[in-house]
């Protein structure tokens, strides 16, 4: 029978080698919020899967919310991931970076000098973060950004997306999943603004469309993504009655920008409830471009279920990635899959950063090797 998981695919004008996605990480290797060439060895070593989605990666200083994530809003940050894009196309992959503006979610000593945590509404989530400096710490209260501050951030995000074409990435996901701050806009417990931007599904919509169509228009239909997760609870974000309408009315307005995928998250496999598959159903029938799905997958056989069924054109997969480089060949071939160690993943090991991020080896025990530092695209 056919295997569709491992068979070529397009992505707009882009051919996938594969249907699997490396789903967006934070590992929190970037130091001073710059990526370096540690970052661009560990995506080097998973560049078999058909689209790599980085680690999310702030369009300002204010969104920079955790410890060590990496920045694309200055030349520096370009210069340095043009290492990694160049890398990665090097070796035939592809690679689009995750813009994820953290907002809420931060802690002042994460925050570089003159920033600060900017939110919908000054509403703290509840929960803790690390910081380097003082270990765990509560959640800051963020500021509530004024109607007039919208169009400033919504532009970093154009900002953002342009240096990201000029770092060599082939394209941008947006992140509104996961509690960040465009998902932050949506739901009624983070966002109770009384101007245009709060109160109704569509107000509280407004804001994720306005900057898709900003950047979308800045970089084109097929160069930009979007990640959302309908009834995810991650970050302190309790469900609503106007979840399903939400995301319904998300759905349909995002075929009509025509964003080239909508990435779908679905946070089960680590404890949240499941996206109903109704919700999939509405948001799939409404939204007819690429689909990619996320959540728990980590076999052949339910991955080509997702693909064979229609629900998923692509299928996203997260932590299997960390500790299997050659994730894509030890599912093709039917090996064992190596298990993460949690403990590395958000910190250096007793040997560094590299612990737990560059020095996982592959199936036959060998390491994933290294690139030359002589190396020239």
């Amino acid at each position: 029978m056919p295997n569709k998981a491992f068979e070529p695919v397009q992505l707009g004008a882009l051919t996938l080698t594969n249907h699997l996605v490396m789903a967006p990480m934070t590992r929190s290797r970037a130091l001073g919020n710059v990526p370096n060439e540690l970052m661009a060895e560990y995506y080097r070593q998973r560049v078999s899967a058909g689209l790599i989605i980085t680690e999310g990666t702030s369009p300002s200083a204010d969104g920079l919310g955790y410890a060590r994530i990496p920045g694309l809003f200055n030349q520096e940050h370009v210069t340095n991931w043009q290492r990694v894009t160049e890398t990665v196309h090097h070796h035939g992959g592809h690679i689009f970076v995750q813009l994820m503006h953290a907002g809420r979610i931060f802690h002042g000593h994460n925050l570089p000098e003159g920033a600060e945590g900017v939110a919908p509404s000054a509403i703290a989530a509840a929960g803790e973060m690390w910081t380097d400096q003082a270990q765990m710490q509560p959640n800051g209260t963020p500021r509530a950004l004024r109607t007039e501050e919208l169009v400033r951030v919504r532009d970093e995000f154009v900002h953002s997306a342009k240096l990201a074409l000029e770092a060599g990435f082939d394209g941008v996901e947006l992140h509104g999943a996961n509690g960040y701050l465009l998902e932050q806009f949506l739901s009624p417990h983070s966002n109770q603004r009384t101007d245009e931007y709060g109160g109704s599904v569509q107000n509280r919509a407004r804001f994720v469309l306005e900057v898709t169509r900003a950047v979308v228009e800045a970089i084109g239909t097929e160069r930009t993504g979007i990640r959302l997760s309908p009834w995810g609870v991650a970050s302190d974000m309790p469900h609503y009655p106007e979840i399903d309408e939400t995301y319904a009315y998300l759905a349909e307005e995002l075929q009509k920008i025509g964003v080239v995928y909508l990435h779908l998250a679905d946070h089960e496999s680590m404890g949240a409830p499941a996206v109903p598959a109704e919700t999939v159903a509405t948001i799939r029938q409404k939204f007819t471009n690429t689909i990619i799905l996320a959540g728990g997958y980590n076999t052949v056989a339910q991955i080509n279920e997702a693909l064979d069924s229609g629900r998923a054109d692509l299928v996203a997969i997260g932590r299997p990635f960390i500790s299997n480089p050659d994730l894509v060949e030890r599912l093709r071939n039917g090996l064992p899959l190596a298990p993460v160690d949690p403990a590395t993943m958000y910190a250096p090991g007793p040997n560094g950063f590299a612990d737990g991020y560059t020095d996982y080896p592959v199936a036959d025990g060998q390491p994933a090797g290294t690139f030359s530092p002589s190396y020239e695209a």
